[in-house]
């Protein structure tokens, strides 16, 4: 679906993305941004895909404990229907919303909505996540973001499972993951 944008005194909106492993601040550096729009004073719709209550069913809530208002979605399509009269739309944990996540965010940008989408850009085998590089490839703006390897103190681009479960999608957090770097995710203990 392409909707024809209208730059005549119109608002220009674009996609942020931020990317990263586990540990690397993802979540964080969301919440960040939203909480500086909301000191604006400017409209925000933030969601999260409906499957993720690690730590909270409404919230989006970083490992630093940090916390934000969020609409659970069962589908990226959900979000446009909620996102009317907004200027912001913040999106979390972005790697676990179904194949239209990438047409919403070009949709909401088109009408003029920053995008600020966080998620996994890889999985657990260090291979890319869902919808993630079709959200990287439409971007306007890109932060990467990188945790400490646990095992060795260098930057880590991994979510090491520490775990035999080989489903892509296993929730967890410390009890089941650790930031690695790329040799380390290698060495399997």
């Amino acid at each position: 679906m392409f909707i024809e944008p209208n730059f005549k005194g119109e608002k220009r909106g674009w996609i942020e993305v931020i990317c990263g492993s586990m540990f690397s601040g993802k979540t964080e550096e969301l919440i960040r941004r939203l909480k500086r729009v909301k000191i604006a004073n400017l409209k925000v719709e933030i969601f999260k895909p409906h499957i993720d209550v690690r730590y909270h069913e409404t919230k989006i809530v970083s490992h630093d404990t940090n916390s934000i208002h969020s609409t659970p979605v069962e589908s990226s399509k959900k979000i446009l229907e909620l996102s009317t009269d907004v200027d912001v739309v913040g999106i979390d944990e972005a790697q676990f919303f179904d194949s239209d996540i990438t047409e919403v965010c070009e949709i909401l940008a088109l009408k003029g909505i920053r995008v600020i989408v966080a998620g996994l850009d890889m999985d657990y085998k260090g291979t890319p996540f869902g919808q993630m590089p079709n959200l990287l490839a439409v971007a306007d703006y890109i932060t990467k973001l990188h945790a400490i390897c646990m095992k060795c103190g260098n930057i880590a681009n991994i979510s090491y499972r520490k775990t035999a479960d080989a489903s892509q999608v296993v929730l967890g957090e410390k009890d089941i993951y650790e930031p690695r770097c790329r040799q380390c995710a290698q060495s399997n203990d």
